[in-house]
Order: structure tokens, then C-alpha cells, then sequence
């Protein structure tokens, strides 16, 4: 990956590649899951911690091999189990719940001893052949590439790095496992041929759609399972009622959550916990994360972080809601307005170029435009209370802490220092005093002047 980051923490869709491989395994219901951790472990085992405390780490001191892996895995069970283990590659994210759960149920049901998912190849080189046998078609071996003959290296079946195990069977094959091979590592794949010798019964799962069990090695390869699971993130949510305008333009997360009737238009990113109610409508171009958009509401050309926007609420275009904002129901964010930890009541509109910051709108209340919530004295942030039915004019600057009352309202281009009683009307701004004939004298000759004396002479004439 050539990266500072641990290959199994890169991400796509909102999940790192081995968030997704847990995720599935999740959906198995299993009794332990473990996760064998070796090169960054400390940021792996970390990021573990995180999205599912309850996983199990091992580490692998030494990388001898997938064989040797899974033996350090079974250490923290106590080397063996009984039941079935399931062993799945971390840099699989395209790996789906359902084919584990089908790989679970035909180990089961066919009695083997392992089972191992495979899937047919279009181009096969770099995997380990699958060998059957001619005659019943069952697994004989897997040979790994660089030890395939060339007639192995024909066959297009190859296997996924993912097994399904009688718990103790595996335990004791295991320690079996030679080294004897061009890397001189421990082997996986060899477990079936010492199972097969001893008499057990090796089987296999056919994955419907080979795409799933492509591991991740270089960034070519993650940014094509990224398209890989946007496509298929998208289609979910299209056949669930969401309308997508453009699917090539738009990109979403695993985590995102809709409801019929959402509309998606062109240039669309949503992450994280971001959901779309019935009817909401989002984009062009919007990037929202971790952000509740209600039933009904639109927004345009838009940024959002951790914020939640009312039912039927209008925002942008190019508004920008920073973390902590509550846009109420029906309530406005229009054009070039920045907003953080603001709540704002229902119907209430900040339609342009304004901030509001650390802040309460009460409902019904317009923000005139190029207002600015002062919230920051240089080393606290403080808090502007607005109340219900307010109407403050164009260029107010509400220097916080300070509260307007209900029903007030403020002239323009007024500095806010006191609190205003409800009903008061509030100015706060210099006597306007003109001083005639400035211009001429101290910029004579200039366009300026020459245009009033132009305009003094014309209205002399007209006079």
C-alpha cells in the first residue's frame, strides 16, 4: 500500500477493509470472534477496540505463514474448539454475510471436515488452485500459485482464503503443518490434504460472484472495491425506493440509512450515520456525514457535519452546517451561511451570508442578512440567545453572551452588546452625519468629483 497506515485499515464505504470483514463475520452469530493481529498491531488492535470491543486479538510475532496464523488464533480458546470456525482473510471487504452464512450451512449439511469457499476466476494468477477429483469432483488440494504446475495454473477455480473448520479436526491438523515448500512457511491449504488422508471428508462452497473474495493489496485494487461496493450500496438503496439521479456520481457509506422516496440527485457523497427520511430531497453536489436530514427537506450545494435537519427545512445553496447544528422543522439555511452548535427553531430562516454560532433561535424568527453570532472572546466561546417572532436586521454583529427577547426586533447594522426585551426594538449604531462637499476638496479632479459636480450642476439646472 506503500501508506503509514496498516493495509487492513484503509477504508472504503466508511468502514476499514477489516471493519467489513468483521461486520460480515458478525452476521454469523458466532460464540468467539478473533482477530489475528501482526504488523501494526497497535493501530489495528486499537481500531478493533473501537467497532467491536468484544473481538479477541492474537498476535503473530512472526509471519510464517496463514497456517501459523490460524494456530495463533486458536490460542486464545485454548488451541482447540468444538464446533465450527470459520477463518476469513482481513482484506476482503467485498465479503458478504450471506455467502458466509451459505459456506457455514453446507459445511453442516455435507458433514465435512472443511469446506472451503471457492469461486471461478476470470483471470486466476496469484491464487491457489483448487485440484478435484476427476471422477466425484471432490477437493483433492490447493496449490498455491508459485507452486502450481502449468497445467494447475489452468484451472480458474481458486480459493478464497476462507474455510470453514470442524474445531477439532483443525486443532490437531495443525500441528501437522509442515514447511516444506518455496516460502517455507505453514500452509492453510495443507490442512485439507492431512484431513483427506486421514479420512475425513473435504468439501467446497461455490461463492456466486467471485468479486466478493478479492483481497486488497495495492491502491488500484482498493479503489476498485470501492466502486465494487458503491455499485452495490447504491443498487440496495434504489430497489429499497430511493431515487438516485446519476449512481456514477454518487457515493455513499455502508452505514447510511434511507426511506422510500428519498431523491439523490448528481455529485452526492453521504457518510457515516447520515440519514435520509421519506421525501427528502439532497444535491447537487452535497457532502453530508453523520447528519439527519428530515422527511421532505432539501438541500443544496451543501456541506453538513453531525448536524439535523427539520422536517420540510430548506438548506443552501452553499450553506455550510458545521457539528452540533438543529435546523427545526420547516426552518431555512440559505445562501453562504455557516452554522455550528446552533439550534434553530421551526420556520425560522437565516437566508443569507451569515454565521451562527453557539446559539438558540426561538421559532418564527428572521436573521437579516450578513449577521454575525460573535461568539469567541479569544480564549471562551460564549452563548446568543434569539427568541420566537424576532426580526433582526441586515449587518447585526450579536456579541455573546446576550439574549433578544421575543418579538424583538434590531435595526441594521447594529452591534447587539445588551440583551433586548421582548417587543423592544434594539439600535445600536452611529448618528449618520454628511459632510457636503468633501469630495471636491479632498479628491479634486478625481472621476468622484468630477461626477458630483457633474450631478450638483445637472440638479442646479433642473432646480
Amino acid at each position: 500500500m506503500k501508506s503509514r497506515t496498516p493495509k487492513v485499515l484503509h477504508e472504503i464505504c466508511g468502514r476499514t477493509l477489516v471493519g467489513h470483514v468483521v461486520t460480515a463475520a458478525r452476521e454469523l452469530g458466532p460464540q468467539e470472534l478473533v482477530v489475528v493481529v501482526g504488523h501494526g498491531r497497535e493501530q489495528v488492535a486499537a481500531h478493533l477496540a473501537e467497532i467491536d470491543p468484544a473481538a479477541r486479538t492474537a498476535v503473530q510475532e512472526e509471519q510464517n505463514g496463514t497456517g501459523h496464523a490460524v494456530r495463533m488464533g486458536l490460542e486464545p480458546l485454548g488451541g482447540a474448539v468444538d464446533g465450527t470456525v470459520i477463518v476469513v482473510c482481513g482484506d476482503t471487504p467485498l465479503l458478504t454475510g450471506a455467502t458466509l452464512k451459505e459456506l457455514a450451512g453446507t459445511h453442516v449439511a455435507d458433514g465435512n471436515a472443511v469446506t472451503v469457499l471457492t469461486a471461478e476466476m476470470p483471470d486466476a494468477t496469484g491464487y491457489g488452485r483448487i485440484v478435484r477429483d476427476g471422477v466425484s469432483g471432490a477437493v483433492t488440494a490447493i496449490v498455491e500459485h508459485k507452486d502450481a504446475t502449468e497445467s494447475q495454473r489452468a484451472i480458474r477455480e481458486i480459493n478464497s482464503g476462507v474455510f470453514a473448520f470442524d474445531g477439532r479436526l483443525l486443532a490437531d491438523a495443525l500441528g501437522k503443518v509442515r514447511t516444506d515448500n518455496s516460502q517455507g512457511e505453514e500452509y492453510l491449504t495443507d490442512v485439507l490434504g492431512i484431513l483427506r488422508e486421514a479420512g475425513h471428508r473435504v468439501g467446497a462452497s461455490v461463492a456466486a460472484d467471485h468479486r466478493e473474495i478479492a483481497g486488497i493489496n495495492n491502491r488500484v485494487q482498493l479503489s476498485e472495491a470501492r466502486r465494487i461496493l458503491n455499485d452495490r450500496l447504491l443498487t440496495e438503496a434504489m430497489l429499497a425506493g430511493v431515487t438516485i439521479v446519476d449512481p456514477a456520481s454518487t457515493f455513499i457509506d455502508a452505514t447510511v440509512t434511507f426511506e422510500p422516496d428519498a431523491l439523490i440527485h448528481p455529485g452526492t457523497q453521504l457518510h457515516g450515520a447520515t440519514h435520509l427520511a421519506a421525501g427528502a430531497e439532497v444535491g447537487p453536489n452535497c457532502r453530508l456525514t453523520d447528519t439527519k436530514v428530515g422527511a421532505d427537506a432539501r438541500v443544496d450545494n451543501a456541506v453538513a457535519y453531525s448536524s439535523e435537519i427539520g422536517a420540510g427545512a430548506s438548506v443552501g445553496p452553499y450553506a455550510y452546517l458545521r457539528p452540533g447544528t438543529k435546523l427545526g422543522v420547516k426552518a431555512k439555511l440559505g445562501t453562504y451561511v455557516e452554522t455550528k452548535n446552533a439550534t434553530i427553531g421551526e420556520g425560522t430562516k437565516v437566508p443569507h451570508l451569515s454565521y451562527v454560532g453557539d446559539a438558540t433561535i426561538g421559532e418564527y424568527t428572521n436573521i437579516g442578512a450578513a449577521s454575525v453570532f460573535v461568539n469567541y472572546d479569544g480564549e471562551a466561546k460564549h452563548h446568543t440567545t434569539i427568541g420566537s417572532h424576532c426580526k433582526t436586521g441586515s449587518d447585526n454583529m450579536f456579541v455573546a453572551p446576550v439574549t433578544v427577547g421575543d418579538g424583538a426586533y434590531t435595526a441594521a447594522g447594529s452591534v447587539i452588546t445588551k440583551d433586548v426585551p421582548a417587543g423592544s426594538l434594539a439600535v445600536a449604531r452611529g448618528q449618520q452625519r454628511n459632510i457636503e462637499g468633501w469630495v471636491a476638496r479632498k479628491r479634486p479632479g478625481s472621476a468622484a468629483a468630477k461626477a458630483a459636480e457633474a450631478a450638483s450642476g445637472k440638479s442646479e439646472g433642473e432646480s
